[in-house]
């Protein structure tokens, strides 16, 4: 039999009304079987994230000695989710219990993770289900990266005869028996990996959207829905800030092949977005898949005559920003010139300046600047590769609307151009790009 993953997210969870909701999709397909959840997110626009409460606790706890005011807001939303589930559970135990360990813990992973436990043991009592702690099957080394053989082994474990069962996301446990958290948005990897556990023939991760889109909503008015994206695709849109699914969840299931369906909690009815191997995915005619960048970049532009039979030339200007500290995102270069396109908050606290000193003194370059307030955008696109004229078509776009591009990376598989251009031509650049291609 076929087994599905379900993760659903913190809107999918937000109140007792959409878990209501939530209980009918699972219970629609008897193959999901396996269901990770985020911790409540926000019921309306001014409303607070249970994450952020419970790290307003963990604060307060700091600062007080005691966190039981600022955690009243959190045993409040899940006092009035059991209610309007209309449950038999002790839920007062169960909060009184977690609040004595954020209180005798005083470790902010664990404060954090508590949104998920929380959630993860009210919706295993709404669908009868297993609950299976992610602090007992879900690892990390001495090094606080993922144990994977670990995990697996201990999920595949804690699942045999199981015929549904409840995980909360966003954590695991370290190699000091300590509560350790994802990054934000970490229940996705949570989802990912216990569909690679289980050996899932798909992995549904179900939000507040209907898949992705083919760029940022806010910028462009409707744009297309991309209804199949390759995993290395979405690597590349998730990584330059297309946010519908956290850039890390990819790797435990495209180590098995197993495709992921972007699904929308309130509106389950819509197709989604399918993500898949590469093997099994065809651009269906389309050149460009979609579009997405991020503002604040600095580059630091370096020339020097006959850098190209320097050599050593670029891995001593790697070296310098390496011992500081900084990610290099882009290394743009040619025969005597490069440039390092660094994130403009890995440059703050006086890096930039001590990066530069550091660079002259290691290379001594004929010239080197700086220029700031760099937005990156990226389009993305297996079709690109096959498709004559594709760059043309992308700079003229960006031509036309009069915007002066700094910089182009492009690399050797031609799945994407990354342009550079000003923060204030950001948005102006991407409606350019998406009209080239989509209109």
């Amino acid at each position: 039999m076929a087994v599905k993953v379900c993760k659903f997210g913190g809107t999918s969870m937000a109140d007792g009304n959409v878990i209501s909701n939530v209980k009918k999709i699972i219970e629609s397909d008897a193959e999901r079987r396996f269901i990770v959840v985020s911790a409540p997110g926000k019921r309306y626009s001014q409303d607070v994230k249970v994450t952020d409460l419970l790290y307003a606790c963990h604060q307060k706890l700091l600062e007080d000695g005691t966190c039981k005011q600022a955690f009243s807001a959190v045993r409040s939303r899940f006092q009035n989710i059991v209610k309007e589930l209309n449950l038999d559970f002790d839920i007062n135990s169960v909060l009184d219990e977690t609040e004595r360990r954020i209180e005798q813990e005083k470790s902010e992973d664990f404060t954090a993770s508590r949104g998920e436990y929380l959630c993860a043991r009210i919706v295993a009592e709404a669908l009868n289900a297993q609950f299976i702690d992610s602090e007992d099957v879900i690892f990390f080394d001495s090094d606080c990266s993922f144990d994977d053989k670990s995990s697996y082994k201990a999920i595949s474990a804690a699942v045999s005869g199981v015929k549904l069962a409840v995980f909360p996301g966003f954590y695991g446990k370290d190699a000091n028996g300590k509560v350790k958290t994802f990054s934000r948005g970490g229940s996705d990897i949570s989802g990912a990996i216990v569909a690679r556990a289980v050996n899932a023939t798909l992995y549904e991760n179900w939000t507040d959207v209907s898949g992705f889109l083919a760029c940022d909503p806010r910028i462009v008015d409707s744009p297309k829905n991309i209804k199949t994206i390759s995993y290395r695709e979405l690597r590349e849109l998730s990584y330059m800030g297309a946010n519908v699914l956290h850039a890390d969840s990819i790797f435990p299931v495209r180590t098995a092949n197993i495709p992921i369906r972007i699904k929308n909690t309130f509106r389950p009815e819509d197709e989604g977005t399918l993500i898949c191997p590469v093997s099994r995915y065809s651009p269906a005619g389309s050149t460009v898949t979609g579009i997405a960048g991020k503002k604040n970049f600095t580059v630091i532009f370096i020339e020097k005559s006959l850098m190209n039979s320097e050599v050593g030339f670029i891995s001593k200007v790697l070296d310098v920003v390496a011992e500081e500290g900084i990610p290099v995102e882009h290394i743009p270069s040619g025969i005597d010139t490069m440039s390092l396109v660094i994130a403009s908050d890995q440059l703050e606290g006086g890096k930039l300046e001590r990066v530069l000193e550091r660079i002259k003194i290691a290379v001594e370059p004929d010239i080197m600047r700086v220029i700031e307030n760099i937005a990156l955008i990226a389009t993305v696109g297996h079709g690109m590769s096959s498709s004559v004229g594709t760059s043309a078509k992308l700079f003229n776009s960006i031509a036309a609307a009069e915007i002066n591009v700094k910089m182009i990376d492009q690399g050797s598989s031609e799945i994407n151009i990354i342009v550079g251009v000003k923060n204030c031509d950001y948005e102006k650049c991407i409606k350019a790009i998406y009209n080239g291609f989509f209109k």
